[in-house]
């Protein structure tokens, strides 16, 4: 029998463990049970959908997880192999809560489960999670949970065809000219999603490494990270081609490099699919100031400039993605985006999917004859520093520091989310410095009008904060 503390490795928003020293079949079993009788039964559903990712272990977890459930009269979708956003897909098509095996972008000795309720709602430790890690670790306990009349039956469904239908009736890129497309999918479930969707498009898809390998032998699968895209930029430079695509391990993230074999700013990327998907509303009829489009704070100035300019009303969050699936439910907010290459759309039931946002920009640069450099120039408008972070004993003193340092320049101070400090004059700057939830991390951003101011800025900060002034 596990010995497993759920608490060290169920996390704020997820659940991301060592396999099988954490996470193991009877831990899974345990949370299956869990999730139907926190989320699915008091919600009146009576089915749930399960999905997993490639790595080893999955397949044998996920069904632990559909056991659990249906022990206590849940029936169970297996939906099989599938990114993240798949899952949410099928989340939302059938109208029930889901379960996705994955860890993301973590290495390969690590598994985890994504949640969410009927329509891809995001469950949490404040909407169900916490609940369901009391119950479990009741269960691993030894405790035996109380058995329905009836076990819930558990079949298997294909929806890869439907997801790839669906995407493509959101975007459409049957007329656009022919592009070559790099993908790089780092082992990880874009190699088997990539094809179901793009294929027979004007696309000329060149693979890097679409083989489902959960060990992942060539890179991590984590775009956020520059290391893992230098054979991406590589490969777009060999061949010529007009746009390379990395996706993570679970797929949905995407991350963009242009002809040049440079990154493009996800906070561009956040602006240009906000100015097409404004765009659309408009053509539909809806007055652009009703139209909402939701970021955090860490997205660059940028993202506010172009959706004022388009007419449209921007919302900003705090970073994380039950801040801004949250806001945007409440805002009815069209699309929303993230500095950390999370995209959400209204039309995919408020949650991610790097796929929808790579497919807007694959119609953006397909519809006009130009290189993708030159569309993003107009949404990559700031010199920016990356995030950066920094160890500090005391995150408060330290954030207090460096407020007594910036306030005789001039600056408006907001703490939505940490703090966010703006010059109010000129050289244009502003910089958010966050405390991590978990580690005694502080994280910053700074974003200027010219790279000089950014340097100076960004140096002048991190002294402060590394200094231990304070």
């Amino acid at each position: 029998m596990t010995t497993a503390r759920l608490s060290e490795f169920i996390k704020a928003y997820d659940v991301r463990g060592v396999v099988p020293d954490q996470l193991d079949a009877t831990v899974a079993r345990a949370i299956g049970t869990a999730f139907a009788q926190v989320v699915a039964i008091p919600d009146g559903q009576r089915r749930i959908v399960v999905g997993h990712d490639m790595r080893p272990s999955s397949p044998e977890l996920s069904q632990a997880f559909a056991e659990g459930a249906a022990l206590v009269g849940v029936d169970v979708t297996l939906i099989g192999l599938c990114s993240t956003d798949g899952l949410y897909y099928a989340s939302g098509a059938l109208q029930a809560p889901g379960a996705m095996f994955t860890a993301s972008h973590n290495p390969a000795q690590y598994n985890g489960i994504k949640m969410c309720r009927v329509g891809a709602r995001p469950v949490g430790q404040d909407s169900g999670l916490a609940e369901i890690t009391r119950v479990a670790q009741e269960i691993v306990d030894g405790a035996t949970p109380e058995a329905a009349d009836g076990a819930g039956t558990i079949w298997e469904q294909d929806v890869l065809g439907d997801y790839a239908g669906f995407l493509r009736g959101l975007v459409d890129l049957s007329e656009i000219r022919p592009l070559k497309v790099v993908v790089d999918a780092g082992n990880g479930m874009g190699g088997y999603t990539v094809p179901a969707v793009l294929a027979g498009l004007p696309l000329q898809i060149e693979p890097l490494y679409f083989e489902l390998d959960g060990t992942f032998p060539n890179h991590e699968a984590n775009p956020l990270d520059p290391k893992n895209l230098l054979d991406l930029q590589r490969a777009v430079i060999e061949h010529g081609a007009d746009i390379g695509l990395a996706f993570d391990g679970d797929a949905d993230r995407c991350f963009v490099v242009d002809e040049r074999g440079e990154p493009v700013s996800p906070s561009a990327i956040t602006a240009l699919v906000a100015s097409r998907e404004i765009a659309k509303r408009v053509a539909a009829g809806t007055p652009a100031e009703q139209v909402a489009i939701v970021y955090n704070v860490i997205c660059s100035h940028a993202v506010r400039e172009v959706i004022a300019e388009c007419g449209a009303r921007g919302v900003r969050t705090r970073v994380g993605h039950s801040f801004i699936k949250g806001t945007m439910a409440q805002e009815r907010a069209v699309f929303g985006g993230e500095h950390s290459a999370h995209y959400y759309f209204e039309d995919f039931w408020f949650a991610d999917t790097g796929m929808l946002a790579a497919m807007h920009v694959l119609a953006a640069l397909g519809g006009q004859e130009g290189t993708l450099s030159a569309l993003v120039a107009e949404f990559d408008r700031y010199a920016a520093s990356g995030e950066i972070n920094s160890t500090v004993a005391d995150t408060e003193a330290s954030t207090r520091a460096v407020l007594n340092w910036a306030e005789p320049l001039g600056v408006d101070v907001d703490r939505l989310d940490g703090v966010t400090v703006e010059h109010r004059g000129a050289p244009k700057w502003w910089f958010s410095l966050r405390p991590s939830n978990t580690e005694p991390l502080l994280r910053l951003n700074v974003e200027a009008q010219d790279e000089a101011t950014m340097v100076q800025i960004r140096d002048e900060v991190l002294a402060i904060v590394r200094g231990g002034v304070g």
